[in-house]
This record gives structure tokens, sequence and C-alpha cells, in this order.
């Protein structure tokens, strides 16, 4: 028992409080109580400062408890309590124009004017810039800070549902039009709570009941047009990739993909299969599919500055490695990660989509290459020469590029692709990348990964499927070769190489190097 005791005393000591966290908190709970307060008194501030710190301190609690990853970063930290401040200092300001404006048309009875203020908006940011747990936090942070400014207890629950409304309906936000259905929907319910309140109120005149409820109407429409407005501002100076900067990423005219859709097609093609392939299985892990499916596109990127060294964008049987040692092709293959790391910085790509090209190779070795030169060299060269530099993947994210990346650049290697063989492909390529390590710094589990190999092998099934030939054409032949003639080309390669092209020869990228030796020029 005594030692039970000395160690939870130990524990209490040792307890290290987040002093940034805390600071943080003090600063806006200060700001916060201004927008509180009715009337400028000490004791009055003293009060609200204290209601205000209560409420912060809930909030950033619970987000330090359930969403660390965002109180690490100072600027997340900012940006939530930017969203808390200003949107009470943004109600209090659209309550003067709506009071001053109703004045000025001859309105006499302001009071339903509240009921206009678009204050869901601190949900609805929160659920784009951040995730809906902590909308839900802030809605009712929000909330009860519209009650004691108004005085008001029916005002928190009017605020309340029209803010876990916002949260929820603008989840599955893809595209900006989505902004105008959610305000839509929390009109809707501003109406309920309206329609609720009043029955609560007493001695209602339906001059006001027909106010509040236009009010509440407008508070929506009003409320879609501020998010429209800040949502790109917010964006841009906290550098945070919501889905529809996402989807604005998968346009074919941007530049980076208009590139390597010229520069490096087979490239091209190989990111779109790898695309397809984790956005399938992104929603079974728990991993934001469209984010995955952009960071699959751009994973390869840096291929473009020297694509005919990459087998996938290599027309003919020419393979520029054969005239290289081992050291330089393999620094040639490492050198796309950090070449794509330097494109995707020039074109401000999201650091969610640049992560993809860092950690999509991790420390893997280049086997192939790795083992040429043991043959060639007398020397057993150093195994870091021949890796990736890193880092592992630290994301769901990025070692599902990584499981993709190596699963679809394999699969051409099988020449009979029966369901049976493909399903052995992506099993070992998994289990090889788990027993080298590749996937100890990231969260998949067991059960994801399970689920990875059985979504993998049946999208992999499909596009590996077999299709009956033409009758009447063999397109197997060359053109302009009579029946009866040998095609040239054949010929020419050597009879060593006609048992076996080295299909399955791997670099550590995972893809197959065309082993067939460079052609003179005119052969």
């Amino acid at each position: 028992m005594k030692n039970l005791k000395g160690e939870k005393k130990k524990r209490l000591v040792n307890y290290k409080v987040n002093w940034q966290l805390f600071y943080f908190v003090l600063l806006f709970a200060f700001l916060c109580s201004f927008t509180i307060m009715s009337r400028l008194s000490f004791l009055e501030f003293l009060g609200m400062f204290s209601i205000s710190l209560i409420t912060l301190t809930i909030l950033f609690v619970d987000v330090y408890r359930y969403k660390p990853d965002y109180t690490k970063k100072r600027k997340m930290k900012v940006l939530l309590g930017i969203i808390v401040f200003g949107t009470m200092f943004s109600g209090r300001i659209t309550e003067y124009l709506f009071i001053n404006i109703a004045r000025g048309i001859g309105l006499a009875q302001t009071d339903s004017i509240i009921y206009g203020i678009p204050m869901q908006a601190a949900a609805m940011l929160v659920t784009l810039l951040f995730d809906s747990h902590t909308a839900i936090i802030i809605s009712f942070i929000i909330s009860i800070m519209c009650g004691i400014w108004q005085q008001d207890a029916y005002y928190t629950f009017y605020v309340f549902v029209g803010s876990i409304v916002a949260a929820f309906s603008i989840m599955k936000c893809k595209k900006r039009t989505d902004i105008i259905r959610s305000g839509l929907f929390v009109s809707v319910a501003n109406v309920v709570g309206v329609m609720i309140v009043v029955m609560l109120g007493e001695k209602i005149t339906a001059g006001e009941v027909f106010h509040s409820i236009v009010f509440a109407l407008i508070s929506g429409i009003l409320l879609s047009a501020f998010i429209s407005i800040i949502l790109p501002v917010l964006e841009y100076l906290f550098k945070i990739t919501t889905n529809i900067t996402l989807l604005e990423l998968l346009d074919l005219n941007q530049p980076l993909m208009r590139n390597i859709m010229i520069n490096a097609p087979g490239t091209y093609h190989h990111s779109v299969i790898v695309g397809n392939l984790v956005e399938a299985v992104a929603d079974h892990i728990g991993v934001n599919s469209l984010l995955a499916r952009v960071s699959a596109y751009y994973h390869d990127i840096g291929k473009m500055k020297m694509p005919e060294y990459f087998v996938e964008n290599q027309s003919g049987a020419i393979n520029k490695h054969e005239k290289l040692t081992p050291h330089m092709s393999s620094m040639i293959l490492i050198s796309h990660v950090k070449e794509g790391l330097e494109l995707a910085e020039e074109y401000n790509l999201p650091e969610s989509v640049m992560e993809g090209i860092t950690q999509h190779h991790g420390t893997k070795l280049i086997s192939y290459f790795y083992n040429k030169a043991k043959e060639e060299q007398a020397e057993v060269p150093k195994e870091e020469d021949y890796r990736y530099p890193g880092p592992k993947p630290q994301s769901k994210v990025s070692a599902l590029i990584m499981i993709a990346d190596a699963v679809e650049a394999s699969s051409r290697t099988v020449k009979d692709p029966t369901p049976a063989r493909v399903r052995n492909l992506v099993e070992q390529i998994v289990n090889n990348i788990l027993i080298d390590g590749q996937l100890d710094e990231c969260e998949l589990t067991l059960k994801d990964i399970n689920a990875i190999k059985e979504r993998f092998s049946y999208i992999m099934i499909g596009i590996m499927h077999k299709r009956i030939e033409y009758p009447g054409f063999d397109f197997n032949k060359a053109i302009g070769v009579k029946d009866g003639e040998k095609d040239k080309g054949t010929e020419q390669e050597p009879a060593e190489k006609g048992k076996d092209r080295r299909e399955a020869v791997k670099n550590g990228n995972g893809k197959s190097l065309d082993a067939v030796k460079s052609k003179p020029s005119g052969a």
C-alpha cells in the first residue's frame, strides 16, 4: 500500500502542465470575455472572464485528450481560438448592423434579430478544418457563450441545435455547392428551433413570430455566404487542406498532372491504378479516401525529371541502366523522392500530400541493384547506400500508398494472372513490407492489413482479367510480316534471353527492370 501511495504521489509531482496551451486558453478567454459583456464593469468582466476560461479549458482539454495532434501544432491551436473568438466578435458586429438596418426600415421590434445571426459558423468551420468531434464541442461552447451574451437560455438551445445540424450536414463536403446545401439545412433547423422557442415564450405576437422565422431563414443563407468567403482565406493562411482543395488537385488541368501525363505516361498510369487501390480500402480502415487518392496521384511526380530511367516509361528494349554502375542506378532511383518533394514545394502542394511523396518508399532496399553490386564487386556493398532515405510511413495513408505501389508494380511480372497467383502476390508483398519493418511507425492494425490484402486482391484480379482473342486478328504478329516469315525483331533477340527475359527482376521500388541489353541504334 505504501508503495502504491508513493507511486501516485510521484505521478502527481511529475505531471507536466502544458503551459503553452494554458497561455493560449488565458489569451482567448480574455478576448472572448469582452464579446459577451453587456456593459463595462470590472465585476462583470471578471465573471465573464471566469466563464470564458472554464468553457475554453473544457474545449482545449478535450482536444488535448482526444485529438493531441492539434495541440502539437501551434497554428492549429491559434486557429481554434480564432474561430471561437471570431465567431463571437462577428456575431456582435452582425447584431449591431441588423439593429441599425431594422431601425432604418422602420422595424419597431428588434428582439427577433438575434435569430438571424449566423453563430453556427464556428461548428461548420471546425468540421471543415478540423473534424466533427471537435465541432460538437465547439457547438457546446459557442451555444453557452451565446446564451450568456443574450441572457436567454432558450437562445442557447437555438444556437446548439443549428450548430449540430451545421456540423453533421457539412461532414461529407466535397465541393463548394455543398456549403450552400448545408446552409439550407441550417435554415430549416433554425426555423424548427424558433418555433420551439416561440411555444415556450410568453406574450409573443404574430408579427414577432413572423420576423423570427424570416431571420431564422436568413441566417442559413448568411452562413453559406460567410463560410464561402472565409474558408479559402483560412486554408491559405494556415496551410490546411480540406476535401474541396483535394478535389481541385485531381483536376487534370493542374500543371503537375498535365506534365506527368505528357512526360511520364507510364508513371501517370501507374499512379492512377495506385490511387484506385488506396481509395477502395481507405474507408474500411478509417482513412480519408479522397486524401489517399490524391496522395497516390502525386506520389511519383519526381520521376518527371528523368522518366526514361524508370521501366514503366521505357517504350522499347533500351535500358539506360545497362551502362551505369549499380550504385549510380540506385542513386537515380532514390533521387526521385527528393525531386518529387522539390516539385511539391514549388507547386505548393499540401503537407499531407507531400508526406506521401517522402514516405511511400520508407527505408526500403533497392534489392535488384544491391544484389547486382554484390555480384560485380569483390567487397560486399553497404546496404545503407542502396536504401531509400525514409522516413518510414508515419500515417495510414502513406502506408497504404507504399503497399499499393509495390503491389501494382509487381503485378506486371505475373505472366498468367490467375486469382490464386494474384492473391499470393499481394500476400508476399505485404509480408515482405512487414518483415522489413516499414510499417512499424504507422497506426495500421492487423485487422487493417487483412482488409488491405482482401481489397487489393479483389481489385487486382479485376484489373488483370483476361480477354478472348478477336477472330481474324493476330495482334502478336508484327505489321507487314507475311505468313511463314519470321519476325526479324525476334530473330535479333539472343537465344539465352528467349528463355527468360528476367520478367521478375525488381528494384526496391517493386518495379521490374527490363534486363534486355540495349540494341545498337538502327537494329
